[in-house]
């Protein structure tokens, strides 16, 4: 973990009350994930204990400890998703990735990851990869569409 990012994230998050997710966040963001072995050091700088740290970050499913692969796709599985057929879709995404939710392929390419909403409710199934919000996805598409990001 690159210490002048991280010490310069702490610097700026050093605030009363201290805002956890929003630290975590940031340092996610510049860094691509948050190692379990900084924990202390956030929790210290914050002024909060290490239980409260690891906790926000084992919550918030969009927080990470592992760098994610070069493209992070992000399956809906809201009610509106999952009432047209997005499990399907799941299981066509972890069958063609040969990947579980939350892992990355061995090539490094692709992380599959759930979201509970991507707002885009009226075009069920939806997903993310990387920005881009598709929707109307269906299992036989899934090859072509993952082709794009190569």
């Amino acid at each position: 973990m690159s210490e002048p990012v991280l010490a310069a994230i702490l610097t700026r998050h050093r605030t009363s009350p201290p805002n956890i997710l929003h630290t975590l966040l940031e340092i996610q963001e510049a860094l691509g994930s948050v190692s379990p072995g900084v924990i202390p050091e956030i929790a210290r700088t914050l002024g909060v204990t290490e239980a409260d740290v690891a906790g926000v970050l084992s919550y918030y499913p969009e927080l990470r400890t592992a760098k994610p692969g070069r493209h992070v796709i992000r399956l809906c599985l809201g009610e509106s998703c999952m009432a047209n057929h997005g499990a399907t879709v799941l299981d066509r995404l972890r069958a063609h990735l040969k990947i579980e939710v939350g892992e990355t392929t061995r090539d490094g390419r692709f992380t599959l990851e759930r979201i509970y909403c991507v707002g885009n409710c009226a075009v069920g199934p939806s997903l993310m990869v990387d920005g881009d919000v598709i929707g109307l996805v269906r299992p036989d598409q899934i090859p072509a569409l993952l082709e794009k990001y190569q």
